[in-house]
């Protein structure tokens, strides 16, 4: 018959009963460390997906043939 009682062991492992609410704010929680461990490696790690940077000088236009109407 001890085979089949529980133990406070087995029943520590089972996941306990929690309001959705709860649930979400955990599920949250893991899913912003998640993305700070991987915006961590990104940037800091070798060969990381960083976009190289452009300069924002632009050459404008010459409308001056537009103007003058030639």
């Amino acid at each position: 018959m001890e085979e089949n009682q529980t133990t406070p062991e087995v029943q520590e492992q089972e996941p306990k009963k929690i309001s959705l609410a709860e649930a979400m704010k955990q599920k949250l929680a893991q899913k912003k460390q998640e993305q700070a461990n991987a915006n961590s490696k990104q940037k800091h790690g070798p060969g990381g997906n960083q976009q190289t940077m452009k300069s924002q000088n632009h050459k404008k236009v010459n409308n001056q043939r537009k103007k003058m109407g030639v």
